[in-house]
């Protein structure tokens, strides 16, 4: 009976082990592959290749363009090649190659370095402006791309300084200046707190008191400044004028008094007189 119950007990469990190895053996390749995936996502991701900033790239002209990459090999994918295109924005007359890894760069201003992941252009032209497209190529015949957008710097034009009276905001604009910032003066000194708040991107000031004076908004970059201001009433005035009315008003009571002092004074010497004149005469 025992050994009955024994062998029947190591039989079951012969059939789950059994069981648990047959698993094993089926599953473990791909339950071991999602495990290092999971644990390890980079190295199995491949290759690919991304800018560390998606805004776009201003350059002055005559100076250089540097555009810089990141590049990732994942799985032990090796880069076969690099290739550096330039397109217009916002047209599509076709892509020009710019650079190209293993090989040489068509313009001799253009150098690489970083294994073709950063690209130089010396003095920047004009026509250098577009859309900046990075290829890479595994030897497997993968690709990972990466776009930037390069325009040239432009000067601040056309600064403008308008009031929203129901709001009680100021607000600055300019035209087409690249990478603006923005300054206010209230009467050619900085805003103190109890005339306004400036918004984060100083384009707004947001007036804590009515509009008196003058308010500049100044906008500036590398290539200069410019500025606009919007004039108010004066401050002050009706503080003056106030001033100036009491100031008036003390004077004409002084006066009238005065002139309320000489007339009972004619009045009194008047009267003295009558009564010298009524005295009765004794010889």
């Amino acid at each position: 009976m025992f050994a009955a119950t024994g062998g029947n007990g190591t039989e079951r469990r012969h059939r789950r082990t059994g069981g648990m190895m047959c698993f094993r053996q089926q599953g473990s390749p791909a339950w071991l592959f999602c495990l290092l995936l999971a644990l390890c996502p980079g190295r199995y991701r491949g290759l690919s290749v991304r800018f560390p900033s998606e805004e776009p790239v201003y350059v002055i002209p005559g100076e250089s363009l540097v555009l810089e990459a990141r590049l990732e090999q994942g799985g032990g994918e090796q880069v076969a090649t690099v290739t550096w295109e330039r397109e217009a924005e916002g047209r599509s007359p076709g892509k020009v190659k710019v650079a190209e890894l293993p090989g040489v760069a068509p313009d001799p201003r253009v150098s690489t370095e970083q294994q073709g992941a950063t690209l130089r252009l010396s003095g920047f032209r004009p026509e250098d402006r577009g859309v900046y497209t990075l290829t890479v190529t595994s030897r497997a015949g993968a690709k990972s791309s990466a776009a930037r957008t390069v325009r040239e710097y432009e000067a601040i034009h056309h600064v403008s300084v308008g009031i929203n009276v129901s709001h009680a905001v100021l607000q600055c604009g300019e035209a087409w200046g690249s990478e603006p910032r923005f300054s206010w003066l209230h009467e050619a000194g900085a805003v103190p707190p109890e005339t306004g708040r400036v918004s984060p991107d100083g384009t707004r000031l947001h007036l804590a008191a009515p509009p008196c004076g003058h308010y500049t908004c100044i906008v500036s970059n590398k290539l200069g400044r410019s500025s606009a201001t919007y004039s108010a009433e004066p401050c002050g005035r009706k503080g003056s004028g106030t001033a100036v009315g009491v100031a008036f008003l003390v004077i004409l009571l002084i006066c009238g008094g005065f002139l309320g002092f000489l007339l009972w004074r004619r009045h009194r010497k008047l009267g003295n007189r009558a009564e010298r004149l009524q005295e009765p005469y004794e010889p």
